[in-house]
């Protein structure tokens, strides 16, 4: 899984309103669970399909849009965590050692 940085309010509104499927990765770069399981969805990046865009969450530099994603999604704030948001709605959401590349790419072809 390649991922783009998410940095600004501006990026989430769009990511927000987007009538495609998202995944927001929240990382903490501080954290060895938020590395390794960065590196296992790195990895299996051929699991997760390639037209889904995915975004990575610097949880140390951008705490504010961390807390927007919160509210937005009505989740509670996790590190690391991986959503997978459509139109406004948080359609996944799974944390720590429970995220995987498997079951993103499940719930991605669940909610096409």
């Amino acid at each position: 899984m390649e991922f783009k940085p998410l940095q600004t309010a501006e990026q989430l509104e769009k990511i927000s309103s987007s009538d495609v499927s998202n995944i927001i990765f929240k990382h903490n770069t501080t954290c060895p669970i938020s590395r390794s399981v960065k590196r296992k969805l790195e990895e299996d990046e051929d699991l997760v399909p390639s037209e889904t865009p995915a975004f990575i969450l610097d949880l140390n530099s951008h705490r504010d849009i961390s807390d927007a994603v919160a509210a937005n999604f009505e989740v509670e704030h996790e590190s690391p965590q991986l959503l997978l948001v459509k139109n406004g709605k948080c359609l996944y959401n799974q944390s720590l050692y429970n995220i995987s590349p498997e079951e993103t790419a499940q719930a991605i072809e669940e909610n096409k």
